[in-house]
């Protein structure tokens, strides 16, 4: 399975990421199981950003009620590690519920995306292919 994101978001997100001085950001993608067609920024309200995130409730449940007025579908959500790898540390498969929905995970290394499912602490997540305007991003 390969999900589409353009340049233009992943620049956006590569640029927060790197203005953010060691702490975690956040926030929601928007789209279809295909493409991430827009992103929503967030505030991370987690008490340790620098090692957490928690996405602001209202920005949640905003996205949420935007999409049951027909809006674009919340299909994941975005966060990145500071000091690590663009792969979901263990406190990111214990918070993950199995629902199928997107983490895309930015780091020093580039950004990778990851889809929830079943499975335990150590097999939580899938990698999925993500394709930048064309350009395949393969772990």
């Amino acid at each position: 399975m390969s999900v589409r994101l353009s340049s233009l978001l992943h620049d956006r997100l590569i640029a927060s990421a790197r203005a953010a001085a060691g702490e975690e950001i956040c926030g929601l993608l928007l789209g279809t199981r295909d493409a991430i067609a827009d992103i929503v920024p967030a505030a991370n309200v987690a008490r340790d950003r620098a090692r957490r995130f928690e996405i602001d409730p209202a920005t949640l449940l905003a996205a949420h009620r935007s999409a049951r007025q027909g809006g674009r579908a919340v299909i994941g959500h975005y966060h990145s590690h500071p000091q690590g790898n663009p792969v979901p540390s263990p406190t990111d498969a214990a918070q993950a519920l199995p629902d199928g929905q997107f983490w895309l995970v930015i780091a020093s290394g580039g950004m990778r995306l990851w889809q929830a499912g079943e499975g335990g602490l150590h097999d939580r997540f899938v990698e999925r292919q993500l394709i930048v305007e064309g350009q395949a991003l393969d772990a």
